[in-house]
């Protein structure tokens, strides 16, 4: 078989590199393309549309369960994660992994897993480092790794993570990308290797070790796996975290705690100046002041989430 399986991950930045990729693709092409791009669930997805205007090759949203057919696009619905199996893909509202759906990791991890060293991953333009772990995973089969040069990228912290942690067969600029596929994807595919235990922990096929931290999404006990210094954290959900995603998300959940924190006791320091009004003496002093520290308690907090400086990881950008 030849490496027939080509699967790319992309954020900001990457629909450009893609739109000027399928052009330079043949309509004889020996693979199916599979992608991720990162988008909000709510935004209108015009990406297949706009494949297809732009190459020779058709691109669409799969339907779940659909067969592969070679020379196609399979473009990621949003909110939804695009998996595949042997012959079909599935498409799920599965578990955020990185804090997104669609991901690139389950993407690739599922490739790997069901098709081996025919798959060729490729992580274009993007934001923080969802695709890493995928990488691992289809270079633990004998698949081959290709990233965009972080110089050429609009936003190079996808690529330059996988460069950090994963032997990288190719670094390419765009305008090199589709003669690299097209050449690829005619080659035959060596024997594929059976991953060893490290891959398998943080593909979660094999337990993590057990850390003190709840999911921020699901509050389920997060496992732990290493691979090097990379750190990947998954909960039995499903829900999977790199480090850097894993203190995004748990910002985002003490920013929500803290707001609700807010609302609270702002609404108890209502009701106290109610009963204040109400009562008479000693019990309407109490009550006076028990409004005035809530209100106090609500203000001092609303204070440190308008500074941020206190949630907002470091380098944290959107996507």
């Amino acid at each position: 078989m030849n490496r027939d399986v080509i699967t790319i991950g992309a954020s900001a930045g990457g629909v450009e590199v893609l739109l000027n990729l399928v052009g330079d693709l043949p309509r004889d092409l020996p693979a199916a393309l599979f992608v991720v791009v990162h988008r909000p669930p709510t935004e209108a997805d015009r990406l297949p549309e706009l494949l297809s205007s732009r190459g020779p090759l058709q691109a669409h949203h799969p339907l779940h369960t659909e067969r592969i057919e070679r020379g196609k696009i399979y473009v990621a619905p949003p909110d939804n994660q695009l998996l595949l199996r042997p012959g079909s893909v599935e498409v799920v509202r599965g578990p955020r992994e990185n804090g997104h759906r669609p991901a690139v990791d389950p993407l690739f991890r599922t490739a790997s897993a069901a098709y081996g060293s025919r798959v060729i991953g490729v992580v274009l333009s993007g934001y923080q480092d969802c695709g890493t772990a995928g990488m691992m995973s289809i270079k633990a089969r004998g698949g081959v790794s290709v990233v965009q040069s972080p110089e050429s990228a609009q936003a190079p912290e996808m690529p330059t993570s996988v460069l950090q942690r994963v032997p990288v067969d190719h670094i390419v600029h765009p305008p090199e990308l589709g003669s690299l596929l097209v050449r690829l994807a005619r080659e035959p595919a060596g024997p594929a290797p059976q991953p060893d235990p490290v891959v398998s922990r943080l593909e979660g096929d094999l337990p993590g070790e057990l850390t003190p931290i709840v999911c921020p999404i699901c509050q389920g006990a997060l496992t732990e796996a290493h691979a090097g210094a990379f750190e990947h954290f998954r909960c039995h959900v499903g829900h999977a975290f790199s480090m850097e995603s894993l203190v995004r998300e748990q910002s985002e959940s003490l920013e929500r705690a803290l707001w609700a924190a807010v609302r609270a006791l702002e609404e108890s320091s209502g009701l106290s100046r109610r009963l204040a009004l109400r009562e008479r003496g000693v019990l309407s002093q109490r009550f006076s002041e028990k409004a005035q520290t809530q209100n106090e308690q609500a203000e001092l907090i609303r204070q440190i989430l308008l500074q941020g400086a206190l949630l907002t990881p470091p380098d944290a950008k959107g996507v």
